[in-house]
């Protein structure tokens, strides 16, 4: 099994592991997304935040979670978590990413994305995958510019998720 590194994740961004010191920090990032939280069927709160630092699928322990900050100089500027090796080997799966607000739409997102994703292919990964809200304009509208292809869709109580993938090799 492989094990990534964080701080290769971005040769732009200083990159990261976060824990439950920089939940303030995260928290602040996080508040200023209403638009998210409208969509995925939970509210934002800290605790959500202390749970997420630590919550991994099933068959995945917290060696295969990045956590991770993306820092512009020592500003936390976006907000990911990373598992490696699900739902397969050649698999990384992103179950949460958040840009602070007052950088969106500047393409920094996307070159975030766009650099770890070259990492990622670099370590033998295949293809990342993750969860879309399907009612948020906002999220599709990212995910599919960043080149996520629908894979299928998950009805849950909360609202549908589209399983989307970005193919590496």
């Amino acid at each position: 099994m492989r094990r990534l590194q964080s701080d290769k994740f971005s040769d732009v961004y200083s990159v990261r592991l976060l824990d439950e010191t920089d939940i303030p920090m995260i928290s602040a990032l996080c508040r200023g997304n209403t638009q998210f939280y409208s969509y995925c069927g939970q509210p934002f709160s800290e605790e959500t935040i202390r749970s997420d630092l630590y919550i991994t699928p099933p068959g995945k322990g917290l060696e295969d979670k990045y956590y991770t900050g993306f820092f512009c100089d020592e500003q936390l500027c976006a907000v990911m978590d990373l598992i490696d090796g699900y739902p397969d080997d050649t698999t990384a799966f992103i179950g949460f990413f958040m840009l602070d607000k007052e950088i969106q739409g500047e393409g920094r997102g996307s070159a975030m994305i766009t650099e770890l994703c070259a990492y990622l292919k670099r370590m033998g990964c295949a293809r990342v995958q993750l969860g879309i809200d399907k009612d948020n304009p906002q999220s599709t509208h990212f995910w599919k510019k960043n080149g996520f292809l629908s894979v299928r869709e998950i009805v849950r109580p909360e609202g549908t998720i589209i399983l989307a993938q970005r193919m590496l090799r």
